[in-house]
């Protein structure tokens, strides 16, 4: 069951908008794993054939689960198939695999160390599960120790030496100049931040006026990109099976928490055109391709993620 809203941004749109036509998406970017480390995940038919490993770093737990609801909807807009909506809130790389770590509790707190223990994890299984993206939409709480950040970003940039693009959520500090995490400032890493182009302009809290932008005066210009992030429906944790069929299937969340799995899931579409390239290059394919939305340049970075034009070539 899907609670219909006026104006409210589901993945269909995000697909139409960001260009990521049926046809782009024909792939569906499988035999590509993107690993994600977040709330965890739940067993929603979007995924669950899908989700080819799971590791709880909070509370030890051998199932597969989501007590916060943030992971699975961060999964389903990357991957999600539709099943349960005739393939409308499909994501955007509805056939690849995932590889889940839960380091965040059910508020969407976490620490360090859980984080560290899921990169190692990661990286261990990078090889057994062919994992080429890292998603981190660390948006709905702050790890605490900020202290350790910058070690974390050390651990993250490794992690991208090694073959493994990482994508991170810019976070939801903004608007002001320089309120980009450790993480987020990384040359190396793809920061994500959110704007919804045309779409809620005159929406108070769309997800442009608090996307965590770059310094003004910086030479490293960040975030690298934008995506949309208002409103965004996608798979819910707490959907449950009923006499009636599936209820609760469906929930809207925003954020740049959103913005940034829908660029992991074009990337996964990426990689399985291309499976030679490199993080360099199919970062550049990534950025050049994007769309110049006029905004300043610590705001929106090199645009608006454009999946046909990335697949170009």
């Amino acid at each position: 069951m899907i609670e219909k809203k006026p104006g409210v941004f589901c993945v269909y749109r995000v697909r139409e908008q960001t260009g990521c036509s049926s046809v782009v998406q024909s792939g569906g970017g499988k035999g590509i794993t993107v690993a994600v480390l977040d709330t965890g995940v739940a067993k929603h038919p979007d995924l669950a054939d899908r989700i080819l490993d799971f590791k709880d770093f909070i509370n030890g737990s051998t199932a597969v689960y989501d007590d916060s609801g943030h992971g699975t909807h961060v999964c389903g807009i990357i991957g999600g198939s539709g099943y349960l909506s005739g393939g409308r809130y499909r994501g955007m790389a509805p056939e690849v695999g995932l590889v889940v770590g839960k380091v965040l509790d059910e508020k969407g707190d976490g620490t360090v160390d859980a984080m560290l223990q899921g990169i190692d994890w990661v990286q261990h299984n990078s090889e057994q599960y062919k994992i080429r993206v890292l998603n981190i939409s660390v948006g709905i709480g702050q790890l605490i120790e900020e202290e350790k950040e910058e070690l974390l970003k050390e651990k993250l940039e490794t992690l991208w030496k090694k073959g493994i693009l990482v994508v991170c959520a810019a976070g939801n500090n903004g608007p002001a100049c320089g309120s980009l995490s450790a993480i987020g400032r990384s040359r190396l890493l793809i920061t994500v931040g959110c704007h919804d182009g045309a779409y809620f302009q005159n929406k108070p809290n769309r997800c442009a006026s608090y996307s965590a932008r770059g310094g003004r005066f910086d030479t490293m210009k960040k975030p690298d990109i934008v995506a949309p992030g208002t409103e965004i429906i996608s798979c819910n944790g707490a959907c449950r099976r009923s006499r009636r069929g599936y209820i609760n299937a469906y929930i809207a969340k925003s954020g740049t928490s959103m913005a940034t799995p829908v660029v992991s899931g074009a990337l996964a579409l990426l990689l399985q055109k291309h499976p030679e390239y490199d993080n360099e290059t199919a970062k550049r394919k990534l950025l050049f391709s994007a769309d110049d939305l006029q905004e300043p340049w610590y705001q929106q970075g090199w645009g608006m993620i454009n999946v046909t034009g990335m697949m170009e070539g």
